[in-house]
């Protein structure tokens, strides 16, 4: 059952609609959100960013110092690490997500490399701390949210500080007036309404790094930080919905299955399809890498759909050998649960 407190969470936060998988960059609305606080609302006109820390020259840039800087973007799928959660047995109580926490959208921004390069980190420096401006209360510690990534991950070329999401100003739930992007890691690592950069020259040890976010087989266990995307592959539920089940009915013939796939760790090499319920797979054929490394690649496969109940999935893999599970792995934060997606269809 779902609680009151995670119904709340549910109604703040949404998802992506299952059928805009269909276009390549999610349209900003419809990109998967999640608000760990409350949403800061801030004055541009205010607002700086702070590099500090094991450095050996500390910035402070307004917006628009920040503006003025060489603008860099990248298409980059964006995904919750509890996607999948709702899924799991025994129930996790958190954010109550089916697989729709997801979205690949155009950042455009500054490259984080060259404020770290201009303010020169020290030669023990190894992590990079982010915090935001949201601040809250978690395990009765009040905090301001934030999060690390080590230093060599914050200096590659395609880490951005963004400014703009699909062409305009990010709005107020994405993290205006700026955020952290780092592609191929889960979402939570993109810290939104950026206020401070803090070179460290020991591991960060905040919350959002030492006790959320960690892979844990059960409470006794530390466990290892949640980091980069594991392989999945998302279906565009065939047919039509049934309004309150969501269960979907197919016209007998000639259909053409489609879905998109990622991975955080290596490009996606391959999608297999299956419409009995895994019992046989077919290759998918891969679209054109048109967007670049960093953002979902589309698939489609063809299907003659005969009169039935069927029960369709795909299932995607990576360069690295990386394939999604038939099955999950419970955890404690049930985080990166990328078993595969599978979708009952009843074809008349």
């Amino acid at each position: 059952m779902i609680s009151l407190e995670e119904l709340q969470l549910a109604a703040r936060n949404h998802g992506l609609p299952l059928e805009a998988l269909q276009q390549p960059i999610t349209p900003t609305g419809l990109h998967y959100l999640l608000i760990h606080y409350d949403i800061p609302f801030v004055d541009a006109g205010s607002w700086t960013l702070t590099v500090d820390g094991a450095v050996e020259r500390p910035l402070r840039l307004t917006l628009e110092e920040l503006l003025a800087r060489d603008a860099v973007e990248h298409a980059v799928t964006m995904e919750c690490a509890g996607n999948g959660r709702a899924f799991l047995d025994p129930h996790v109580v958190s954010q109550p997500w089916l697989r729709d926490a997801v979205g690949t959208a155009r950042w455009r921004g500054a490259a984080l490399r060259s404020l770290l390069d201009e303010a020169g980190p020290h030669a023990d420096a190894v992590d990079v701390a982010f915090t935001g401006l949201d601040r809250g209360v978690e395990a009765e510690i009040e905090q301001a949210y934030a999060r690390s990534v080590p230093l060599d991950e914050a200096r590659r070329d395609d880490v951005l500080l963004a400014y703009e999401m699909n062409g305009a100003p990010l709005l107020p739930q994405h993290g205006y007036p700026v955020r952290l992007v780092v592609p191929g890691w889960y979402g939570m690592t993109n810290v939104k309404w950026l206020s401070r950069i803090t070179v460290l020259a020991e591991p960060f040890d905040g919350y959002q790094q030492t006790r959320a976010y960690r892979m844990r087989a059960d409470d006794t266990d530390e466990g290892t930080a949640v980091q980069r995307m594991v392989p999945r592959s998302l279906l565009v539920p065939p047919g039509i919905p049934e309004f309150l089940t969501r269960a979907r009915t197919l016209a007998a013939g000639s259909c053409v299955l489609r879905g998109r796939a990622w991975s955080g760790h290596a490009p996606i090499e391959r999608v297999d399809v299956s419409v009995d319920g895994g019992a046989t797979w077919q290759p998918a054929r891969l679209d054109p890498d048109e967007l670049g490394r960093w953002a979902w690649r589309g698939w489609s496969s063809d299907w003659d759909a005969g009169p039935g109940t069927w029960r369709v999935g795909s299932r995607a893999r990576d360069a690295a050998g990386n394939e999604q599970p038939l099955d999950p792995t419970w955890n404690v934060g049930g985080y990166a649960n990328n078993a595969v997606q599978w979708v009952d269809v009843t074809v008349a």
